[in-house]
């Protein structure tokens, strides 16, 4: 998996690419720590406390912190991710968009990517206000309110910060992907996450200098989430390789060779998109009874405590129906087929076209299943440790995915980089001696 790495001190621009990551990363974290003007920190520090466990929390965790400090980068970068899905899905239904995704090429990618600009503008604007708003009336006790000043301007300066902010975050991670290494929005997500990693660290060392742990339990715990890393590692790698032949066939003059080849299918195609949903959705009625007095949302929010087996019962079947739906989204058995048969290609014993389709929805769905149960055991883990073992035990869910997924992402295209620079390297000096007049012996 490391193969390539111990090369990157010979590559001076791979150096000055990885240097220019850190550097957007930390301006990313300078930026979460700048407050939103017009706010009563101390008040909202109070009032996020209540809020572990719900939709708030849950966004809070993808923009570092930054939602509960409530600063300029209060948003994150969700609002891009929103429009992203968006603009995936309706791929699917509007025809314009299918063909600037299948026919269009780069330039059709490029289209898109525009459009899902337009649309994260057009959402950070609505939920800036919608959060302006929804801070005028968030209050610790009668006398303690959040916002120091409500009314028109601080609802349109909060709108207008928070959806900037979010611009910002979009343009940072854009710079990364384009003159970094790896995929930008995806590093921004994890440096969020993983900032809250040192805090979690010291608090282990501080339970166990009070005695609160035992070092024996520690050193399991060590032990398990060395164990959890291991198999999502191995699980987010796994594939089943299904065999492709391609026949000798006539292009021109010219004679193509047969060669044999794999597609490729992830054990988890649809990556952490069905635990975010998933999380989303079961949050949302804890979200309402924190903010509505009535017994139904109060009930509702009981009921779907992360201790409860109804819980853990309705979080799974909604991981496992999020994989199926956009592992369908995402990948179509049916154009794989018609293009392997255009270019010659077909599966040893299946016959092309709707054969081969057929085959490759079956074995798909059966790989999607083994991986949802895979997502599910992951998410569901840390709550049925703490509950049932008594074990503060907080590793896992979907932040683990995010994090070992995109380290893994980002370790793949530098690996890709360092053998792109190998082989050039090579190249430059084949094409060094050609052309050049050798000097006549006499």
């Amino acid at each position: 998996m490391f193969d390539g790495i111990d090369k990157l001190g010979q590559s001076k621009d791979l150096r000055n690419r990885l240097i220019y990551v850190l550097i957007i990363l930390a301006v990313y974290r300078v930026g979460v720590h700048i407050p939103t003007p017009g706010i009563n920190t101390a008040a909202l520090e109070t009032f996020f406390a209540r809020f572990q466990g719900t939709l708030l929390g849950l966004f809070d965790m993808f923009s570092g912190r930054a939602l509960s400090q409530f600063s300029i980068f209060a948003m994150g970068i969700m609002p891009y991710i929103s429009a992203s899905i968006i603009i995936e899905l309706l791929t699917v239904v509007v025809p314009h968009l299918s063909r600037l995704k299948k026919e269009g090429g780069q330039d059709g990618r490029r289209k898109l990517t525009q459009y899902s600009r337009y649309l994260t503008v057009g959402l950070s604007l609505f939920q800036g206000f919608m959060l302006a708003v929804g801070l005028e009336r968030m209050s610790v006790d009668e006398s303690t309110r959040v916002v120091i000043q409500s009314g028109l301007s601080f609802r349109l300066m909060t709108t207008l910060t928070l959806a900037a902010g979010t611009c910002f975050i979009m343009w940072l991670g854009e710079q990364i992907t384009e003159r970094g290494i790896g995929n930008g929005i995806s590093l921004i997500i994890f440096a969020g996450i993983v900032e809250a990693l040192p805090s979690a660290i010291g608090g282990v060392f501080q339970d166990v200098g009070q005695g609160n742990q035992s070092i024996l339990a520690m050193a399991l715990l060590t032990a398990a989430m060395v164990l959890i890393i291991g198999g999502v590692v191995f699980c987010e790698r796994a594939q089943r390789r299904i065999q492709v032949q391609y026949a000798q066939r006539l292009v021109g003059r010219r004679v193509v060779e047969g060669r044999s080849t794999h597609l490729p299918l992830k054990l988890n195609p649809a990556g952490v998109i069905p635990p975010i949903f998933a999380s989303s959705l079961i949050m949302f009625p804890a979200t309402l009874g924190q903010f509505m007095e009535h017994p139904i949302f109060k009930n509702m929010s009981d009921w779907l405590n992360e201790s409860t087996i109804l819980y853990n019962v309705i979080y799974v079947a909604l991981i496992v129906f999020f994989c199926y739906f956009y592992t369908g989204v995402q990948f179509n058995p049916t154009d794989v087929a018609d293009t392997m048969k255009k270019h010659g290609g077909f599966i040893p014993g299946i016959r092309p076209g709707q054969k081969t389709a057929e085959y490759i929805d079956r074995v798909l769905t059966r790989l999607t299943l083994w991986g949802a149960l895979y997502v599910s055991f992951i998410c569901v883990m840390p709550s049925l440790v703490r509950v049932h073992f008594r074990v503060d035990f907080w590793f896992g869910g979907t932040a683990l995915l995010i994090v070992v997924g995109v380290a893994l992402d980002t370790i793949a295209q530098i690996q890709t980089y360092v053998l792109n620079q190998h082989y050039d390297g090579y190249l430059k000096k084949g094409m060094s001696g050609v052309g050049k007049i050798q000097p006549r012996r006499r």
